[in-house]
């Protein structure tokens, strides 16, 4: 597992291998998060956006931007937690994901959240560090 601290809010990540939905032959790889997002703060928070960097195993990188997660822009009051479970296909069998969440307080305070970077690696080739 992942985990990174930002401004009182924890996020967790937990990458896996979809081996059912993967085609190796074809470099055909899909892999699957589970991401917890625990507010440890004091303040009620609005997740409005997020920004993924996903880089392949060639090096070549992906931007997504959007609102949300999985179709929700969940309210964290404090000690609360949002966990959701996301994809990835890749053209290699490993590469690396980061990125960022934007928050907003109740204030209208909008602030960004570290996403962790997470390796994600095919589970029958030796291991590479990303």
């Amino acid at each position: 597992m992942y985990q990174k601290m930002t401004q009182a809010i924890e996020v967790t990540v937990r990458p896996f291998f979809v081996e059912d939905q993967s085609t190796p032959e074809d470099n055909h790889f899909v892999f699957g998060y589970h991401v917890r997002i625990h507010n440890r703060g004091e303040r009620v928070v609005k997740l409005l956006n997020r920004h993924w960097r996903i880089t392949d195993g060639h090096g070549r990188l992906q931007e997504v931007r959007g609102p949300g997660v999985v179709g929700e822009q969940p309210v964290l009051a404090p000690g609360q937690v949002f966990e959701y479970t996301s994809g990835c296909p890749l053209n290699t069998p490993s590469g690396i994901m980061v990125g960022t969440y934007e928050m907003v307080d109740a204030n209208g305070e909008r602030f960004l959240i570290d996403i962790p970077a997470f390796s994600l690696d095919y589970p029958n080739q030796p291991r590479h560090l990303n």
